[in-house]
């Protein structure tokens, strides 16, 4: 006999109303629901989570997809804050799970086997495109997310988002009050919508200082990326007094870069990155970054999505966090 039966016969309830007054559902009286889970607790029962999500049509579930990268799980500033998310999803009962995914396509056909196989209740999307397919298809399928980042029609669904437009805007401002004229920026993809609003804060700084230079260029948004494009930079007739990266990752890429071409950051040539990783810090030198200026990102989103999934119109869910910059060695002034 399983324990759900013996827990029923011991309370002298059917199956039914013992297995819906475990799940909590308003339609067993409140002084049943109480007996039944302090009997539960005495017998040291509890329900099985399959059967119980075959119950309810839910998965209990928040998937997330992440980007891979040779040798890497997704990029590692998406990792602290998903677990502070997962944290605060699992206090309501719902596990976070982390997709790796390789390209567009293969991202597609994951959300495509989750919706239809009914594995996940909601999905949260991080790394959002100005135009996004993943949002298109969720809107369309009718499954509560939120996004970890902006999108062309952001007006329409439920985002957290830095204002990493204004971050790379001040950047570039202190700069060139510091007396630096040639500010290159090192971009990642720009179809990707955190690194069109930090190029865009780039160079609506340089148009304040009238400065005439634009010198740019875009790479993976890696430690390899950023160090291809350092090279490059170095190249030219007029290399750059600083390196404003759209990554922390970028970053230290220009860093090695700068070191192996005989450059030392923040003396020579300033360079700034994004995120305040934690291995920034203890760079050589450290690197001068900036962060989103909130410390629990990832609860914010798990509260969202929370709120989502208890039917709150995603336009009312729309927040956008100061960027605060983390200045160290490598802000130096131009020579």
């Amino acid at each position: 006999m399983s324990n759900l039966k013996l827990l029923a016969r011991s309370l002298g309830l059917s199956i039914t109303t013992v297995s819906r007054a475990l799940d909590g559902y308003s339609d067993v009286a409140p002084a049943t629901r109480e007996r039944v889970q302090a009997a539960a607790q005495a017998m040291n029962y509890r329900p099985n989570p399959a059967a119980r999500s075959l119950r309810r049509r839910r998965a209990e579930a928040v998937a997330v997809t992440l980007p891979t990268e040779p040798g890497r799980f997704g990029p590692p500033i998406f990792l602290n804050m998903l677990a502070a998310c997962g944290q605060r999803l699992a206090e309501d009962g719902l596990d976070l799970m982390l997709l790796p995914t390789a390209g567009r396509a293969g991202e597609m056909d994951t959300y495509r086997r989750l919706l239809d196989g009914r594995r996940a209740d909601a999905v949260i999307v991080v790394r959002t495109r100005l135009d996004d397919e993943r949002v298109g298809f969720l809107k369309e399928r009718g499954i509560p997310f939120v996004t970890h980042g902006r999108t062309a029609r952001s007006e329409e669904h439920a985002f957290i988002d830095g204002d990493g437009e204004a971050g790379f805007r001040d950047a570039a401002r202190q700069l060139a009050a510091s007396g630096h004229q040639r500010i290159a920026h090192i971009a990642a993809p720009q179809d990707l919508t955190f690194a069109h609003l930090r190029r865009k804060g780039w160079l609506a700084a340089l148009d304040e200082a009238g400065s005439p230079d634009r010198l740019e260029y875009t790479a993976q948004p890696t430690e390899a990326g950023g160090y291809e494009a350092t090279q490059w930079l170095l190249r030219q007739d007029t290399p750059p007094t600083a390196l404003l990266c759209a990554t922390d990752s970028m970053a230290i890429g220009a860093l090695s870069a700068l070191k192996e071409r005989g450059f030392t950051a923040g003396r020579e040539i300033a360079v700034i990155g994004h995120d305040n990783l934690p291995s920034a810090a203890f760079t050589d030198p450290p690197l001068s970054s900036m962060e989103i200026a909130a410390p629990d990102v990832g609860r914010q989103l798990a509260e969202m999505l929370i709120a989502r999934l208890g039917g709150r119109d995603g336009r009312e869910l729309q927040t956008i966090l100061p960027v605060r910059q983390v200045p160290r060695a490598t802000h130096g002034p131009a020579n």
